[in-house]
């Protein structure tokens, strides 16, 4: 049990890093996971790269609190209707990605999840942050503050979050993207983003546990501690990633990230071609 909690807090420490970089969680984990397998079934070993997730919400909702706190006492009447009407801004953002996820989530798996479609999607979207930030390199935003953000840039935002169904594409890399090509600075992309991957993943984490139960799945000792251990070591990861996030953002573009994804796809690539060649 010993050697698969010291795993569990690898793939905390990779998902706690990779969930709120624009970089991609699932390239990252597919290759730890050729790397480094976690001794459980498969039933649990997919679920788990999903409900691990539930550490990092934890670290936006602790983070953040007070701004997403409706009910705070120290808010006047007047904030605590913004932070409701923020809310219902982000619930309308997160219903594309919602439906299309519960009627295409295990098609997507199936068609896409392969080493070709997350290398593709690695470099694809690499390229386009490097575009997207040199055509807006000294421009000014429209939107300033995630407060700013009207009902149909959200809805917008969300539209993109669905291009994150398909594996390497990296859930907030499609809506950070997306935000900046509405005219959204990057840290109220950035802050939006976190805030939309709440209900996004806490739905997401939720499907994919009624899943595994549903299918007469049992969970072992050892799987409860990789699940607990992986969770915390994420959780306690995403607290230090965000505020490292939102400080670089203020001074610095995605385009960093973009040549990192880029290359973190051609060496998916080139291990794709090696396991080939192999088997």
């Amino acid at each position: 049990m010993f050697i698969e909690i010291l795993k569990a807090v690898v793939f905390g420490i990779v998902e706690g890093i990779t969930e709120w970089l624009p970089v991609s969680s699932t390239g990252h984990l597919i290759l730890l996971n050729e790397f480094l397998t976690l001794n459980v079934s498969e039933a649990f070993s997919e679920m788990f790269d999903v409900v691990i997730q539930l550490g990092a919400i934890l670290a936006v909702i602790v983070l953040f609190f007070h701004k997403l706190n409706p009910f705070s006492p120290k808010k006047s009447s007047r904030q605590r209707n913004a932070t409701w009407i923020l809310w219902f801004k982000v619930i309308v953002a997160v219903l594309p990605s919602a439906v299309l996820g519960l009627l295409f989530d295990d098609w997507f798996d199936e068609h896409f999840y392969n080493y070709v479609v997350v290398a593709a999607a690695l470099i694809l979207y690499g390229v386009a942050f490097i575009y997207i930030e040199r055509i807006h390199a000294g421009k000014s935003f429209a939107i300033r503050k995630v407060e700013q953000i009207d009902w149909k840039t959200a809805l917008l935002i969300g539209a993109f979050q669905c291009l994150a169904l398909i594996p390497g594409t990296s859930r907030s890399g499609s809506t950070i993207l997306g935000a900046i090509m509405l005219g959204v600075s990057r840290s109220a992309a950035s802050e939006f983003s976190f805030f939309l991957a709440i209900p996004t993943m806490l739905g997401a984490s939720l499907l994919k546990a009624v899943k595994f139960l549903l299918e007469g799945n049992a969970i072992t000792v050892t799987e409860t501690m990789v699940l607990i251990v992986g969770s915390v070591v994420s959780f306690l990861v995403s607290l230090f990633v965000i505020r490292a996030l939102m400080q670089y953002v203020r001074k610095h573009s995605f385009s960093s990230f973009g040549f990192y994804r880029i290359a973190l796809g051609a060496l998916v690539l080139v291990y794709a071609g090696i396991q080939f060649f192999v088997k």
